[in-house]
C-alpha cells in the first residue's frame, strides 16, 4: 500500500490485513458500516478524530496514522525526531542506560526495519570474522545472522535460529505494512525449510567463538506508551547467557 493512496483504501487494507470485516470493525468503533463503506469507497471523507478512531481499533503503526491524517487532508499529529534531538534526550539517556547496565552481555537498539540504532561493546567480541559489507551502517541484524559471509557459519542448528528470526520479521511485516520487510524475507525464507518445534524453554541461540560454543538467549522490550515515531519504532534486544559456560567466557572479558 503506497502512501500517495487515498484514504479510504489505507484503511481497507488495514482492515483487511488484521483480518476483521466492516461489520466487526463497526460494532467496536461506533462508526456504521455503511460510513465506513462510504469512507474506503471514497464516497465519504473522514473527519481527524474518526481517522485516528479507526487507527487505533486496527492497531496502525504511528508513522502510518500520520499517513492516514495526510491522505484525508488532515495535519499529522505524531511527531518524529532523531534520537540526538532534545525532545527525545530522556528516551536515548534511558536507552543508553539499559545497553550500559547490560554489559557484560551483549544489547542493542534496532528499528522496525531490524536495523541497528546503537549496540553496546559486549557485541563486537561475536561479530569478529563477519564480512565489511555487513557490518556498514545501518547493520542489518537480520541480513548480519543469515548471510553466510555472517554469523550464519558459526551458529549452530542454523535451521533452528533462521525459523526463530524470520517469524519474528513476519510477525514485524503484519504488524507494520512495510515492504522493505517483505524483500528482506524474500531474500531469506525458505518455504521448504520447516524446523521442529523447540523442545527448550527459550530458542537458544549457539554460537561459535574463539574455538568455544556460547548459549544465549534473548528478551525484547519497547516502549509501549511512545507517542513519537522514532520511539514507537525502537526495539531493545538483550541477550542473556543460558549456561555457566557463556556466562563466564563473558565475565572474563
Amino acid at each position: 500500500m503506497t502512501a500517495t493512496a487515498p484514504v479510504g483504501e489505507q484503511l481497507r487494507f488495514w482492515r483487511e490485513r488484521r483480518g476483521l470485516s466492516q461489520l466487526a470493525v463497526s460494532s467496536e468503533t461506533g462508526v456504521s458500516t455503511r460510513h465506513l463503506s462510504w469512507v474506503e469507497t471514497g464516497r465519504s471523507r473522514p473527519s481527524a478524530a474518526m481517522v485516528l478512531r479507526l487507527a487505533d481499533h486496527l492497531d496502525v503503526p504511528l508513522r502510518e496514522r500520520n499517513r492516514l491524517l495526510l491522505a484525508a487532508g488532515h495535519a499529522p499529529v505524531h511527531s518524529e525526531h532523531a534520537l540526538d534531538d532534545p525532545e527525545v534526550s530522556a528516551i536515548a539517556d534511558a536507552l543508553r542506560t539499559v545497553l550500559d547496565a547490560h554489559r557484560p552481555y551483549p544489547a542493542l537498539v534496532l528499528d522496525r526495519r531490524w536495523q541497528v540504532v546503537v549496540a553496546n561493546d559486549a557485541l563486537g567480541p561475536l561479530l569478529v570474522g563477519c564480512a565489511e559489507h555487513l557490518l556498514a551502517p545501518p547493520v542489518d541484524v537480520v541480513r548480519l545472522t543469515l548471510h553466510p559471509d555472517g554469523l550464519a557459519p558459526r551458529i549452530v542448528d542454523l535451521p533452528t535460529w533462521r525459523s526463530h528470526l524470520l517469524a519474528r520479521v513476519r510477525r514485524r511485516l503484519r504488524e507494520t505494512g512495510d515492504p522493505a520487510l517483505a524483500a528482506l524475507l524474500a531474500e531469506f525464507d525458505d518455504p521448504s525449510d520447516v524446523s521442529p518445534p523447540p523442545t527448550e524453554p527459550v530458542v537458544t541461540l549457539r554460537l561459535r567463538v574463539e574455538e568455544r560454543v556460547l548459549a544465549l538467549f534473548s528478551m525484547s522490550a519497547t516502549v509501549e506508551t511512545a507517542g513519537d515515531i522514532t520511539v514507537d519504532e525502537l526495539a531493545v534486544e538483550l541477550f542473556f547467557p543460558a549456561d555457566d559456560g557463556t556466562r563466564g567466557w563473558f565475565a572474563r572479558r
